[in-house]
């Protein structure tokens, strides 16, 4: 059992080792912190915590570091709930506010965290299925190029573009596509998405049946397409090179860590299994990471509300020894602004 001077102890050891990514040792933990007690003192506490396999001698008479053990209790016990600065807050505000669309608001959430924290960050792709169709626009961009823009109701937009020129010579007709946009707008707005894309392939059946344009059979299946779009199997990602500049923190080669990192399927099962804690916050450590190919590596997750009862994940994934405290804040405050921009619709 470690007593409350030796959890005090491994604070100082990976704050320190987290500092300078060096061996911390008994006298280094004397002079930089106020433990009131001798070095041989503070020995005794290390070799407890040795004992517990909370940290480790990376060479035969050097300091300690923290094993995935100890970073786990430093996490859970230990880490400091500090809030992000004024000025930092600011930035997330002023940066992701200036966004034009769900995809731009995306990739400057990941490259603003990737840049508060050093880390890789990651984002989800928020679900379209517990939406309603607010509303859907048909717009010609060239003689025969079309695009289809549908808007759900907390704002998330699903754009699309076809090209009908090898469908028919003619170009397309202003009032026909403005009079099939209405005639499928009206049987949509207001449904949920699932009725929605039954009824848009119903209409499509219709078409089929009547033999008219086959322009309209194309359409009608791009916005079958958009309103069945689940695009919370995507995700976005910045700051891979982070992980190069911290090679010296990964004992194995760093290709294999980030090829498993570019496998959007592996981080969206390791985020379908991390589950939120009581402060919504998902931490996975090290070796709890084996499974997916990332045992050097801690995950920092949280959710971020899209829409009515739809969470997506947003996280900062990088090696074991990084600013939790720091990181954790980072993530809950840009997952709180994100929750707040799609409560109040993006556009």
């Amino acid at each position: 059992m470690v007593s409350e001077r030796g959890l005090e102890v491994l604070r100082a050891i990976v704050t320190d080792y987290v500092e300078s990514r060096e061996p911390v040792g008994s006298k280094s933990i004397v002079d930089r912190h106020s433990f009131g007690v001798s070095a041989a003192t503070i020995r005794n506490d290390m070799a407890q915590l040795e004992d517990e396999e909370l940290i480790v001698a990376p060479h035969t008479s050097s300091g300690r570091i923290p094993t995935d053990k100890g970073y786990r209790v430093f996490v859970d016990r230990l880490a400091d709930r500090r809030p992000l600065s004024s000025a930092q807050r600011h930035a997330i505000e002023h940066f992701l506010a200036e966004s034009a669309d769900l995809d731009d608001v995306l990739a400057r959430t990941v490259r603003l965290l990737s840049q508060l924290t050093n880390q890789v960050a990651v984002v989800q792709y928020p679900s379209l299925a517990k939406n309603v169709v607010r509303h859907l626009e048909l717009v010609a961009l060239s003689p025969g190029r079309v695009l289809s823009v549908l808007i759900a109701g907390n704002g998330v937009v699903e754009q699309r573009t076809i090209d009908l020129s090898s469908l028919a010579a003619d170009p397309v007709d202003e009032a026909w596509l403005h009079a099939l946009r209405d005639r499928v707008l009206t049987t949509i707005v207001g449904s949920d998405l699932a009725t929605a894309s039954a009824t848009v392939r119903a209409m499509r059946d219709d078409t089929v049946q009547s033999q008219v344009d086959v322009r309209e059979l194309a359409l009608l299946d791009i916005v079958a397409g958009q309103i069945s779009a689940n695009r919370s199997d995507r995700i976005v990602m910045a700051g891979t090179a982070n992980l190069v500049r911290t090679e010296n923190d990964f004992n194995r080669n760093l290709p294999p860590l980030l090829d498993a990192i570019e496998e959007q399927v592996v981080l969206l099962k390791l985020f379908g299994e991390l589950e939120l804690d009581g402060s919504g916050m998902g931490i996975s450590i090290g070796r709890e990471n084996r499974a997916f190919g990332l045992e050097e590596t801690s995950v920092l997750s949280t959710g971020y509300e899209s829409s009515a009862n739809s969470v997506s994940r947003l996280a900062v994934l990088g090696p074991t020894r990084m600013d939790y405290a720091g990181n954790i804040a980072a993530v809950r405050a840009v997952a709180r602004y994100l929750s707040r921009m799609f409560g109040e619709d993006i556009h």
